[in-house]
């Protein structure tokens, strides 16, 4: 008999990988500081604190979906998500209750998300269309090569023919003319009888 082989699904690039494996480990992280954070205030405060214990369980609720969506994309064959920056996002604004690890993992899972080779993966696994980039425009073809112009011979002066005219020569500047320096007196006017 021969075994007959199904080809493996095309594997996740890379970058989707390391989006899935960061975001499974910080919903460990985040349950645990959300449990952490809990436990230190409700103990710290003598069960005073239970009434805060909503709010510092909110990391370990983002953790829960965080695992949930990690394992989502790390399934073979991957079940179809679309990017979540939302998680992402809150694992920003994780820092606030002091998880500085989780903000970097959201600051790097929102970079990655924005790959043009995550955003292709996501568009085939969700089966919607993938974008296709604008083209750069073709630039027109180069203009055709002009024709060389015919040869022409060239004479020296001497061999110039006579009935060719001589290239006028430049004007010289004319000499401005400067008026006298009694020009503000009056005309005399020999016509005068008076005189």
């Amino acid at each position: 008999m021969s075994e007959t082989t199904i080809p493996p699904y095309n594997e996740n690039p890379g970058l989707v990988k390391t989006i899935a494996v960061l975001t499974l480990i910080n919903g460990i992280v985040n349950i645990l500081w959300g449990l952490g954070i809990t436990a230190g205030v409700v103990l710290g405060t003598f069960f005073i604190g239970l009434i805060c214990a909503p709010i510092t369980i909110l990391p370990t609720i983002l953790g829960v979906f965080e695992m949930v969506y990690a394992l989502k994309l790390l399934a073979t064959p991957p079940q179809p998500v679309q990017p979540s920056t939302t998680i992402a996002i809150l694992e920003i604004l994780c820092v606030i209750t002091g998880n500085v690890f989780s903000m970097i993992v959201g600051i790097l899972v929102l970079v990655f998300y924005n790959d043009p080779q995550v955003k292709e993966f996501f568009a085939r696994l969700n089966g919607t269309p993938v974008p296709v980039p604008p083209r750069a425009p073709v630039p027109p073809a180069p203009p055709a090569a002009p024709e060389p112009a015919p040869p022409v011979d060239v004479e020296s002066p001497a061999e110039a023919a006579p009935d060719t005219p001589a290239a006028p020569e430049p004007k010289k500047p004319r000499k401005r003319k400067v008026a006298d320096e009694n020009t503000d007196a009056a005309p005399e006017d020999n016509n005068d009888p008076a005189t």
